[in-house]
């Protein structure tokens, strides 16, 4: 799949957040944990890793969901929709909400997480599957690498 040439624009479904990313993403993917379940509303969430100096934001934004592991998650105040998370000890990358992309449908996910909460009808065309979450930073590095062959 063709990914569109940064940089990339999305907002929230109010349009109250407005994103804007610089640069090409680090990795897609979809997770299937019963956190992100709820979370989303979804039998999973779509997530697009960007580099964190590439990403914008504007609009007014408010901290929610569970925050745990050093997970911040952010919503637009207005429409409450998830926007995206920080991840303590990964300063350098931004997990954004898919769907907030403009061309959200040329995200598809690379990696799917946590396959062992997956909802049993539930599947997606990833090429790399956890049944928790990678193991080492050199094994996320890996999969990372591998995606910017694409």
């Amino acid at each position: 799949m063709v990914l569109p040439k940064p940089p990339l624009k999305g907002a929230c479904l109010c349009g109250s957040v407005q994103i804007t990313v610089t640069a090409p993403p680090l990795l897609t993917l979809a997770c299937h944990c019963r956190d992100c379940q709820k979370l989303c509303a979804s039998a999973y969430s779509l997530t697009t890793m960007f580099p964190s100096n590439s990403f914008s934001c504007t609009g007014d934004l408010t901290k929610g969901g569970l925050a745990s592991n050093g997970r911040t998650h952010y919503f637009c105040t207005s429409c409450l929709n998830f926007v995206f998370s920080r991840i303590g000890g990964a300063n350098q990358r931004i997990n954004l909400r898919t769907s907030v992309l403009d061309d959200a449908a040329s995200f598809e996910p690379f990696v799917e997480l946590m396959t062992d909460e997956k909802m049993p009808w539930a599947s997606v065309p990833a090429v790399h599957s956890f049944a928790r979450f990678p193991e080492t930073l050199e094994e996320l590095q890996v999969l990372m690498d591998d995606y910017s062959k694409q």
